[in-house]
C-alpha cells in the first residue's frame, strides 16, 4: 500500500533527517498525522531555492540527508547550485526508470547511445544503469561531437538513443548528409520540451520510435509520453501532485499547478518537494483515478532556474561566472528557441568599456571570449553570442532590461 510506504518514510525523515524534522515542527504537524495521501497537503512545499539555502549554510546536503554520509555512493551537481546523492540501490528511480523502458520496448540485446552528460549531473548515470539493468549494452557517449557520436553509433550497430531531441535531431541529420545508415529504431528523449513538430520529423523522416520521458535531477523519470500530443502520463511511483504554488493545495482537473512530488528514498527523503515545474492537471476520473491514469502538460516554470540544451542555468552561476571576468559590469542572459527545436543562450553585458573603433573593439571581443569560457566552465552550457551596451543605459545593476522571453538580470 502506497499510505503505509507514505507513512513509513514520513517517520524516517521525521527521525533522521534534521531539515525535514524542522520543517514539520515548524508546521505544527507531527509526522504520525501523515496517515494518507490527503494528509500530505498538511506539510509546506520544500522549493529548490530554500534547498539551496539550506546547504549553502550547512554544507553538503544541508540537513537533508537521512543517513551517514559514508552511505552516498555518489555525488553530484545541479544548478544553484544544489548537490544530490546518487540513488541507491532500493531507490524507485532505478525501479521505476527500468519498467518504463521495458514497457517501451527495451531489453536484451539492444545497444545504447547514452549523449546524456556524465559528468557532475546524474542524468547519464540513472539512464545507464537502468538500461543495463534490462540487459542492454550502453555506449557511454555523453556530451560528445556530433561526428564522434555518429560514427560510434554506426560502428557499434546503436539500436537504440537516449538524449535531448535537439541532438537526436542533429545526429540524424549528420547521418543522413553523410549518408551513413544507422540502426537507431528506438530513442528515449528527456531534458528539454519536445514539440509537436520535432517529433513528427523524428518519427516521420527518420522512422524513429520516440518515447518522451519527464525527469529531475532529484528525482529521476516522473513521466512519459510515446504517442502524439504533449500529455505525458505519470508514472506510478513516486507521488506526485500538481498543486497551487500559492496554497499547496491540489488543483483540479485542467488547472495548472506545479510539480510537487514526494519520494520514498530512505538515504535522501523528499518530502513534498517542489520542483519548480508548472503543469496543466489531466486526471479522468477525478478522486478515484489511480497515478498512472493521469498525465499533466508542462507549461513553464515557477522560479529562478531556466533549462537550456537540457541543462539548468541558475542567476547565481551567471553571477558567479561573470564575475571572474575583470571589466563585466551586469549580465543578462536571454533564452530563446528561434527554430523552434535549438535553445539559443545570448548574454547582454555591461562593461565601462569605450565604444567605437580600435582598442574597445578589441576589448569587446577579448571580454567576449573570456565570458564565454567562464560561463561554459561554471554553468556546463555554451554561449552562442555575447552583445554589449553602455552601462549607463541599463543602470547600475542592470535592472529595468526587457526582451523577449526570458530575462535574467545580474
Amino acid at each position: 500500500m502506497k499510505e503505509e510506504r507514505l507513512q513509513e518514510i514520513v517517520q524516517h525523515a521525521y527521525d533522521h533527517s534534521p531539515a525535514f524534522r524542522e520543517r514539520l515542527d515548524g508546521a505544527g504537524v507531527g509526522p504520525e498525522e501523515i496517515k494518507t495521501l490527503a494528509d500530505l497537503s498538511r506539510v509546506p512545499v520544500f522549493t529548490k531555492d530554500e534547498a539551496i539555502a539550506r546547504q549553502q549554510a550547512d554544507p553538503p546536503f544541508g540537513g537533508m540527508l537521512a543517513a551517514p554520509l559514508s552511505a552516498v555512493s555518489h555525488f553530484f551537481f545541479s544548478p544553484g547550485p544544489l548537490y544530490e546523492p546518487g540513488p541507491t540501490e532500493d531507490d524507485h528511480a532505478w525501479g521505476v526508470a527500468v519498467a518504463m523502458l521495458r514497457e517501451a520496448g527495451f531489453g536484451a540485446g539492444d545497444v545504447i547511445l547514452n549523449s546524456l552528460s556524465y559528468h557532475l549531473v546524474p542524468a547519464g548515470y540513472l539512464f545507464d544503469g537502468s538500461f543495463t539493468r534490462l540487459g542492454a549494452t550502453v555506449i557511454p557517449a555523453g556530451t560528445g561531437p556530433t561526428e564522434l557520436q555518429l560514427q560510434m553509433a554506426r560502428d557499434l550497430n546503436a539500436t537504440g538513443f537516449v538524449g535531448t531531441p535537439s541532438f537526436l535531431l542533429g545526429l540524424m541529420q549528420k547521418a543522413e548528409e553523410k549518408g551513413v545508415a544507422l540502426k537507431l529504431r528506438r530513442a528515449v528523449t528527456t531534458a528539454e520540451p519536445l514539440p509537436p513538430a520535432l517529433r513528427q520529423t523524428l518519427v516521420g523522416q527518420y522512422g524513429l520510435e520516440v518515447i518522451n520521458t519527464y525527469a529531475t535531477a532529484e528525482l529521476g523519470v516522473l513521466a512519459v509520453n510515446s504517442g502524439e500530443g504533449m500529455a505525458m502520463r505519470l508514472l506510478p511511483e513516486p507521488i506526485i501532485q500538481v498543486v497551487d504554488p500559492d496554497t499547496g493545495a491540489s488543483v483540479g482537473p485542467g488547472e495548472t499547478g506545479e510539480v510537487v512530488v514526494t519520494n520514498f528514498n530512505r538515504l535522501y527523503p523528499l518530502i513534498r518537494f517542489g520542483t519548480g515545474d508548472l503543469a496543466m492537471n489531466i486526471d479522468p476520473r477525478p478522486g478515484e483515478s489511480a497515478q498512472a491514469e493521469r498525465a499533466i502538460i508542462l507549461v513553464g516554470r515557477r522560479g529562478e532556474a531556466v533549462k537550456v540544451r537540457g541543462m539548468f542555468l541558475h542567476p547565481n552561476q551567471l553571477r558567479f561566472a561573470a564575475a571572474q571576468v575583470p571589466g563585466v559590469g551586469a549580465v543578462q542572459a536571454v533564452v530563446t528557441r528561434p527554430d523552434g527545436v535549438r535553445d539559443h543562450l545570448a548574454l547582454r553585458v555591461a562593461a565601462p568599456l569605450p565604444a567605437g573603433e580600435g582598442q574597445g573593439e578589441g576589448s569587446h571581443a577579448a571580454l567576449a571570449e573570456a565570458l564565454k569560457a567562464a560561463v561554459q566552465g561554471v554553468c556546463r552550457v555554451r554561449v552562442d553570442e555575447v552583445g554589449f551596451e553602455e552601462q549607463r543605459a541599463m543602470g547600475a545593476n542592470g535592472r529595468g532590461w526587457t526582451n523577449g522571453k526570458i530575462k535574467w538580470v545580474c
